[in-house]
């Protein structure tokens, strides 16, 4: 049954798909009055979230910036339903390089490279530009979804754009399979990890656990860092940055590691907060008392 269940959305999700994006966004105004207006998804989670990031602000600027959000996150789900049948064309055209500099230095050296991003803009398009308009063949990391039938899909809708999954558990052993050719290895580094044996530090005014899996591959494998941001320029259009964090991360420890990507993440939160994902729960766990 659960398996009939998944099928049927992924019918009505292709079907919305065919849509224009035009059309796509005027659901997309409707979708945020239920969302916010109507059942308020998630929205003691965002707020509480929101509060404590920013202690600074006014109850006004809260307020504004818990409304562009929710704007932001019905407009990133239809992106993300129009992203199955998008065409090539039309994906180059929304999602762009600013300038792949970085990686392509780095690609002249023949050098294998691990990515670091976060749930800002609309990362699900990134890989639009990534498998298409860099030299590193790219693979991304993920968490298998129980239901096959739509983890299948994900595959599929992936490879559209050269972009390869690795499960995150198959992590280290594929870095290691793919090393005698030129990629890059993306890891979504501000995702909330176990809190036992995570890098924790004060992430946005909290305590936060951190990976540690992307600063300990980068330093067992000794490849260079790179962060990647996919930043809104309008409503539907996207471009990608990409800055070298570390060259040589064998000269850091772990810890070290792990703070320059946090820091990198956080900077681009506090400058674009509205497209970060608030209503994730990412601050449920408490730091282990030692």
């Amino acid at each position: 049954m659960k398996q009939l269940f998944a099928r049927l959305a992924i019918g009505v999700i292709y079907t919305l798909s065919l849509l224009p994006l035009s059309t796509l966004y005027g659901i997309s105004n409707c979708l945020y009055l239920v969302a916010y207006r109507g059942i308020g998804y998630r929205k003691k989670v965002v707020r509480e979230n929101l509060r404590n990031s920013f202690p600074e602000k006014s109850s006004k600027e809260l307020l504004d910036l818990e409304k562009n959000f929710y704007r932001y996150l019905c407009d990133l789900i239809v992106e993300i339903i129009k992203k199955f049948t998008i065409s090539k064309e039309e994906g180059y055209k929304r999602c762009s390089f600013k300038d792949s500099t970085v990686v392509d230095e780095l690609a002249s050296k023949q050098q294998n490279i691990i990515g670091i991003t976060g749930h800002i803009g609309n990362w699900e398009w990134g890989d639009i530009c990534l498998g298409n308009h860099i030299k590193h063949k790219a693979y991304a990391i993920y968490k298998p979804l129980s239901t096959k039938v739509i983890d299948r899909l994900m595959h599929k809708q992936r490879r559209r754009f050269n972009v390869e999954l690795i499960a995150m558990n198959d992590t280290y052993r594929r870095v290691i399979s793919n090393k005698n050719h030129l990629n890059v290895t993306f890891f979504i580094a501000d995702q909330t990890p176990s809190p036992q044996g995570a890098y924790w530090t004060t992430f946005l005014n909290q305590d936060t656990p951190v990976f540690r899996g992307p600063a300990r591959i980068a330093k067992k494998m000794n490849y260079p860092m790179v962060y990647v941001s996919v930043k809104r320029k309008a409503r539907g259009y996207y471009q990608l940055e990409n800055e070298l964090l570390v060259k040589n991360p064998t000269n850091h420890t772990e810890e070290e590691l792990c703070e320059i990507y946090i820091r990198r993440i956080e900077k681009d939160i506090i400058e674009n907060p509205e497209t970060w994902l608030w209503s994730h729960r990412r601050w449920k766990h408490s730091r282990p008392k030692t």
